[in-house]
């Protein structure tokens, strides 16, 4: 298993963390199998979207935290992050990607994101291979 930190800059965020996963890739020394992207965090995710327009990301969050606000009467956790536990879950603490001759396969726009819902925060990715 291969791990590295994420530095979040906002309450919301999204990182692109797929440089980091293909250096994790080649450390793991995978020629093919699966790796998944893990995030031992209740409050953040791992995603797989676009990542050539910067749009994606803003609108995402954006209506995200439209979808799911901060703030909501029927929250009842008591440390006021009730929203970012429940865009955790939604979005997903993992993803599993494909690897091929060592290579991450990824389609031509995707890009595999960090997802803060609680920051900012530095926050521990585990990237594991499957063969």
């Amino acid at each position: 298993m291969q791990q590295f930190q994420v530095r979040t800059s906002g309450r919301t965020d999204l990182q692109d963390i797929t440089t980091e996963v293909r250096d994790a890739v080649g450390k793991l020394a995978v020629s093919d199998g699966v790796v998944t992207i893990f995030t031992p965090h209740t409050t953040a995710g791992v995603t797989i979207n676009e990542n050539a327009d910067p749009d994606v990301v803003h609108d995402m969050l954006k209506v995200l935290d439209e979808v799911i606000p901060f703030s909501h009467p029927a929250y009842r956790h008591m440390e006021g992050n009730s929203a970012a536990h429940i865009k955790s879950s939604l979005v997903g603490c993992s993803q599993s990607v494909i690897v091929e001759n060592g290579r991450l396969q990824l389609g031509t726009w995707q890009g595999i994101y960090f997802a803060e819902f609680d920051g900012p925060r530095t926050r521990k990715v585990w990237v594991a291979a499957s063969v």
